[in-house]
């Protein structure tokens, strides 16, 4: 019988993706381990390898079409099959159709959620939730319904809800909007959508703000920088980067993820910085930034940035983080609020520097201020810890010294 070859889930919370490339064609052998296609991800562009030998026998997805994970996108011939076996295929069941017995689909459906194929994990997700199990669909061995099934039910229904009541209340109207371009949507630009509304849905929000003089920052960055060629220079998000490694060592409280069960205080500080790409926002991380002296974050910085335009991110280059820092000065955004990036609880928005008078003793100067915006999950970090965290980091720029001891 001839092997289904799915599509696997090849990152957390991923749901489809495009088949960019295939790169073995029908009736070409294949290896364990070869690599079968390259597939576009709503993050990055990844390789897909083989699990079993045989013959391709048949794509079912071509090149540039989309898949939902667990689609069956080919088929593999096994030793001593041809392709006279795919003769009335149909996906599901990896023989003619003609062979499938019609009793299979007359048997009952088990109403009952105890009958229903879950692990026990979904099933108390679920009663916390309030997700009906009957109605969904398993992504788990044998369609057993798992943790990430009911999570997705939940999300949509809250998405749903949301929706349903933004459509009653400002439904648009393209009357005399003139000529458009239609864009259909990416997979990056859906995820991000999803993502945003179910972050300013569902976490309750609340922001500090700070002014923070960086004179003395400016100085020394020039003084490092004197000599260095232009691609080694360190630039100042470096130095924000380091700042808030600093601070969230200082205050790991801040350092922290919400959970219905738990509050998870995280022990290592990984940094997502958010990196503007054609395809839209993506956030490489930064592992152990408070271990990193300043040249080594922003040499790792540099590199992530270029592998997160061109799509060369792997998943451990841009999953997990536990805070987030979005800068939007080099556009001359004096300030701005970031929406949380869940499941962390903070992201800092860092706005451009620009001569403002500030107090040097009993005289007022002009120097160089740069304004940052704390986003907080309420439900994780109180005020009182918020604004102890944006003090230190305050601290660590205007006394950027400090940062390198």
């Amino acid at each position: 019988m001839p092997k289904e070859i799915i599509l696997p889930s090849l990152s957390a919370g991923m749901e489809d993706a495009v088949i960019a490339n295939w790169l073995k064609a029908e009736g070409e052998a294949v290896k364990a381990g070869d690599t079968l296609a390259e597939v576009e991800t709503d993050k990055a562009t990844m390789e897909f390898e083989a699990d079993a030998d045989g013959v391709l026998g048949k794509i079912l997805t071509p090149a540039g079409e989309r898949a939902d994970v667990n689609a069956v996108i080919a088929v593999l011939l096994l030793e001593g099959e041809d392709a006279s076996v795919l003769d009335g295929y149909t996906p599901g069941g990896a023989a003619p159709a003609e062979t499938v017995e019609a009793p299979v689909e007359a048997a009952p459906v088990a109403k009952s959620s105890d009958k229903i194929a879950a692990s026990p994990l979904a099933r108390r997700i679920a009663a916390q939730k309030g997700v009906d199990l009957s109605g969904l669909s398993g992504s788990g061995p044998r369609g057993r319904i798992v943790r990430i099934d009911v999570e997705r039910a939940a999300e949509a229904g809250a998405v749903a809800l949301v929706a349903a009541a933004v459509k009653a209340t400002a439904a648009p109207n393209l009357v005399g909007i003139g000529d458009y371009e239609e864009i259909p949507h990416t997979g990056m630009r859906r995820t991000i959508a999803r993502r945003l509304l179910e972050s300013k849905t569902t976490v309750p929000h609340f922001y500090l703000e700070a002014d923070c003089d960086i004179e003395a920052l400016m100085a020394l960055r020039s003084q490092i920088n004197e000599g260095r060629e232009k691609a080694d220079r360190i630039s100042v998000n470096d130095f924000i980067v380091k700042a808030v490694a600093n601070a969230l060592a200082k205050v790991p409280a801040a350092n922290a993820i919400w959970t219905d069960e738990a509050v998870l205080q995280l022990k290592s500080i990984d940094i997502s910085v958010a990196v503007a790409t054609d395809g839209g926002l993506i956030t490489p991380v930064l592992r152990n930034a408070d271990q990193k002296s300043l040249g080594t974050l922003s040499s790792e910085m540099k590199a992530l940035a270029a592998k997160a335009r061109e799509g060369r991110l792997k998943p451990d280059e841009y999953q997990g983080g536990g805070f987030s820092l979005s800068n939007l000065g080099m556009y001359g955004v004096k300030s701005f609020s970031a929406i949380i990036n869940p499941p962390q609880s903070c992201i800092l928005a860092v706005g451009a520097a620009e001569k403002r008078p500030v107090g040097r003793g009993d005289q007022i100067v002009l120097a160089p201020v740069m304004s940052v915006t704390l986003s907080v999950d309420h439900r994780t970090v109180d005020g009182a810890v918020g604004a102890q965290w944006l003090a230190v980091f305050k601290a660590g720029i205007e006394n950027p010294m400090s940062l390198l001891v």
